[in-house]
């Protein structure tokens, strides 16, 4: 809905790793089920589209593939790479998935020059079960927490939908775990 405010600031966000996620939240309309290949082309092709676009900030984020080994984090890491190779000005924040929890595949993806490292939270404990089917909190927590002990002065972003039918104390306890983590941004 604010597409043309973003294009207006010179900023767009592409999902990576096609259009079909192995998991089925309850908040996303992204269909579910077994996603195609992984397009090996689109690093490149989506830093020429960075390019011809001239965009200065520029959000990457995708379905969850559970069926690949590193959950994606190699092919963010691709196309980063390739953004900042054709501009290196250009700021690249990354909005993940969990990696299903794997700490070796978040440190591939902060072996590439991102300047923001985004991973949603979406919701308080007590509701993953419902809303987030294939998430855990806890690997919510670690994303966050390890992109802090790997990269200290990357900025570690997060956010979470309200008007699920969480409780006041239960965002206060979330806001106090965000806190220990050192997440430096939260959105509601």
């Amino acid at each position: 809905p604010n597409i043309g405010d973003c294009f207006g600031h010179k900023t767009a966000t592409f999902m990576l790793l096609g259009d079909t996620c192995t998991r089925g939240c309850k908040y996303c309309a992204v269909s579910k089920g077994r996603p195609n290949a992984v397009n090996e082309h689109e690093p490149e092709h989506l830093a020429e589209a960075v390019f011809k676009l001239g965009l200065k900030h520029v959000v990457l984020t995708s379905v969850d593939r559970d069926d690949l080994a590193d959950g994606g984090a190699a092919h963010f890491a691709k196309t980063v790479n390739a953004i900042k190779c054709l501009l290196p000005r250009t700021s690249v924040e990354v909005l993940i998935p969990d990696f299903r929890g794997k700490r070796e595949n978040l440190k591939t993806l902060l072996e590439s020059p991102i300047d923001i490292l985004n991973h949603n939270t979406e919701t308080v404990p007590r509701l993953y079960p419902e809303v987030r089917g294939g998430g855990r909190y806890k690997w919510a927590l670690s994303i966050l927490r390890w992109s802090k002990e790997m990269r200290p002065k990357l900025p570690a972003k997060t956010g979470l939908m309200l008007g699920l039918g969480e409780e006041r104390d239960e965002l206060l306890t979330v806001f106090q775990d965000l806190r220990h983590v050192n997440c430096d941004i939260l959105t509601l």
